[in-house]
């Protein structure tokens, strides 16, 4: 077992007491949370470190409607079975007045449909796919953190302003990257008409041949790479593409690659100049998030992630969602959370009345190598509100949920 994965299970194991070592106290709030805690260390280590800060501050500060907040933390294996079964467990034995969490989209989508079927307010943290919010988006079902349209939207700006005609895409074969190279392509053609894209490759996710990618991608010729991979993926393909100059003189617009989450593990084999979406801890100047980051490494003497800032925020919307619901009850759960303002480390955001999604924003920016590391120093902080379609599209989109 890695070092990683070590500490993942002993947070686990801690989580799981604090949640079921205090499920008989009086006068809580108990929330139940879901998510790949086992198959997602180097994500969810951090993610629920910043969800029990959050809980700890508000729980100090009197907790919500007079109660404190109670977590009750269950593994889905990253398993959409397993995660139902625990979802079924935390209502009819836990009795939690609410679900959250989850990473992988094809768990979200199995836990929103399980909230619509049970009738149970449920916070979607860090799904990526957009079916959650929108195709098969439901009245019981939120979504914190910025989807795939976002994330490839967010970029675009940035990818026009290269004047490169020639691209190729590389993704992981499943929703996530078709949707995100779906969106890139959409967008570019807008921005950029005369658009060519003259090479895709798309492996299986977590199967990818980075050799022969490589050679695929150069055998193309293009003038701009836009790469969707991540994780041990995009790893392989970083550490290859460079090894046999891929990246020489190409730019490259890759989503997530800035979060230290995915530049960590590649230490001085990480890309230089890349434009990514991501997260520059060391450089966001605002009042919210150097009390966070404060916060955060008094308590945990560490640098947050990216997913550190998603569960801080969830529950900080949940908060405040319940002190604006002035209750548990799911109805009006649903009915606070439209509309809602809520804080987080990146400034206020709000959850959209049109889909359910919130307006926590993205971070587009170049990544740099810096003492034998990958960092992303600086971004540009863009609102999530001007990165989503047209009301008249989601409206579509959410037609027949």
């Amino acid at each position: 077992m890695t070092p990683a994965r070590r500490l993942g299970f002993h947070l686990f194991a801690a989580g799981l007491a604090f949640g079921t070592g205090a499920a008989m106290a009086q006068g809580t709030i108990k929330i139940g949370e879901i998510n790949s805690y086992k198959a997602l260390p180097q994500n969810l280590v951090p993610y629920r470190q910043g969800w029990l800060l959050a809980q700890e501050e508000i729980n100090a500060a009197g907790g919500v409607l007079g109660k404190k907040l109670e977590t009750v933390f269950r593994d889905d294996n990253g398993n959409p079975g397993d995660a139902v079964r625990m979802a079924e467990e935390l209502v009819a034995r836990e009795n939690v007045d609410l679900l959250s969490g989850v990473t992988f989209s094809h768990v979200g989508l199995a836990l929103a449909d399980f909230a619509k079927q049970r009738k149970i307010f449920f916070l979607a943290s860090g799904p990526l796919s957009d079916k959650i919010v929108w195709e098969n988006g439901n009245r019981y079902t939120y979504r914190l953190r910025s989807g795939t349209y976002a994330l490839s939207a967010s970029v675009v700006s940035e990818a026009a302003k290269l004047g490169k005609k020639r691209w190729a895409l590389i993704y992981p074969n499943y929703e996530y990257g078709q949707a995100a190279v779906a969106a890139f392509k959409e967008n570019m053609k807008k921005a950029q008409p005369d658009i060519e894209f003259v090479a895709e490759q798309s492996p299986p996710l977590g199967k990818i041949d980075a050799g022969a990618v490589s050679q695929a991608i150069a055998d193309a010729k293009p003038d701009a790479i836009f790469n969707v991979m991540f994780g041990s993926d995009l790893t392989k393909l970083a550490r290859e593409g460079k090894t046999r100059g891929l990246f020489a003189g190409r730019e490259v617009v890759s989503l997530l690659t800035g979060e230290p989450e995915y530049l960590d593990p590649l230490k001085d084999d990480a890309p230089s100049g890349w434009i990514v979406t991501g997260y520059p801890y060391t450089n966001i100047d605002t009042p919210e998030h150097k009390a966070f980051l404060a916060a955060y490494q008094k308590k945990y003497s560490d640098y947050p992630r990216l997913n550190s800032v998603v569960g801080y925020a969830t529950v900080k919307a949940i908060a405040a969602g319940l002190q604006k619901a002035g209750a548990t009850d799911t109805e009006k759960l649903i009915v606070a959370f439209k509309g809602l303002e809520f804080g987080t480390p990146f400034g206020k955001a709000m959850f959209r009345p049109e889909d359910n999604q919130s307006t926590l924003g993205i971070f587009v920016g170049r990544t740099e190598v810096k003492d034998g590391r990958g960092v992303m120093p600086a971004g540009t902080y863009i609102d999530g509100a001007k990165l989503q379609p047209s009301e008249a599209v989601v409206r579509k989109l959410r037609s027949g949920s």
